[in-house]
């Protein structure tokens, strides 16, 4: 038998784009998606169940389709998405339940793989270039988004200590630039004038979106255990990064760069808080461990800002420039059965 998989968050970016990279495995037999929301991209075989924002069904789905892996993909990451309470619903309790569901007596789960974020560390004057996977942050935790994915972590670790015979997996991305990928950081990059903070050029390292699929593949074909950093190589300043993309920075005060960044809401695009620390102090990540069990990455941090910067390029040429469509089954349904849409006949071989 194949393994039989169970995504969380198959309405977001993540979820969906797992899912289509699992359905063209051959040694996976099961796709099973939880969210609220329908999927956003095309799949095949993959089946949607409809949840609510904290996994409550979850057991009942672990126990009637005998799932033997589950990959955590809906982490909230941006707190500009929603409200303190409704994060901390997806990120804290939506983990535990999940976890409660892994664990219960008779549970076929055997692999764990948790999608989180280098968030988690932070970003200080104090912090060394690289941070390594058994670095431990020197200042407190302050933003809300930074205290869930701590909480659920702690809850990872409980998780793996109490069920040994389960591989459990926890993977902390750096930030992500793409083709498609939609952030606070794309946004700001989007902007005429790309924000910065008076004083700082901090350096920041990035990982590119098929790479990130790709190391969570990797993880799950390898069964492999632990937490790993995922980043490119290199560290850019931000002032460098600006320059790719052919935007010139415009500096926010050094106090008060929350409020400073206010306005720019107005046009769609908020500086989260632990977005402004970063554009202070900047954060790299040691990627070494993984290295060590043989991930290659595809691109570097500068090939991700290069891949975004083509991306956007290609944008404005086809007249797109926020990339906006997204897949819908009865249109798409529409397109392949209606009658009325008139379909080329293939030429006859002469």
């Amino acid at each position: 038998m194949g393994r039989r998989v169970l995504i969380t968050g198959l309405g977001t970016f993540w979820g969906g784009r797992l899912a289509q990279s699992l359905e063209r495995d051959p040694d996976v037999d099961i796709i099973i998606g939880l969210d609220q929301d329908e999927p956003k991209v095309k799949l095949e075989r993959t089946e949607y169940v409809r949840s609510d924002e904290n996994y409550s069904i979850l057991s009942r789905i672990v126990q009637a389709t005998k799932v033997d892996t589950i990959v955590h993909t809906f982490l909230i990451v941006d707190s500009t998405q929603m409200s303190g309470r409704m994060l901390h619903e997806i990120n804290v309790i939506g983990t535990m339940n999940l976890f409660a569901a892994a664990s219960t007596a008779g549970s076929t789960v055997r692999d764990v793989v948790v999608k989180s974020s280098s968030l988690v560390y932070g970003s200080s004057p104090k912090d060394p270039v690289w941070c390594r996977e058994d670095f431990r942050r020197k200042d407190p935790v302050n933003t809300r988004v930074e205290r869930s994915l701590t909480e659920v972590e702690g809850y990872v670790r409980d998780f793996a200590v109490d069920n040994p015979h389960v591989t459990v997996a926890l993977l902390r991305f750096s930030n992500v630039l793409g083709p498609d990928i939609v952030t606070p950081l794309s946004k700001a990059l989007r902007l005429p004038v790309v924000p910065s903070v008076l004083g700082f050029d901090p350096r920041l390292q990035f990982v590119h979106e098929d790479d990130v699929l790709r190391a969570i593949g990797f993880v799950l074909d390898r069964r492999l255990a632990g937490i790993y950093n995922v980043a490119g190589d290199g560290l850019l300043p931000w002032s460098e990064v600006a320059r790719v993309c052919g935007k010139r920075t415009m500096p926010l005060p050094f106090v008060g760069a929350n409020l400073a960044a206010a306005p720019l809401r107005r046009i769609g695009v908020e500086l989260p808080p632990e977005l402004i620390e970063l554009l202070k102090y900047g954060r790299g990540l040691d990627t070494v461990k993984l290295k060590e069990e043989g991930f290659r990455y595809r691109f570097t941090s500068a090939g991700a800002v290069q891949a975004f910067v083509e991306a956007e390029r290609l944008r404005k040429i086809a007249g797109d420039p926020d990339g906006s469509y997204i897949y819908q089954e009865d249109v798409e349904t529409f397109f392949r059965h209606s009658p009325a849409v008139v379909r080329e006949q293939s030429a006859e071989p002469s």
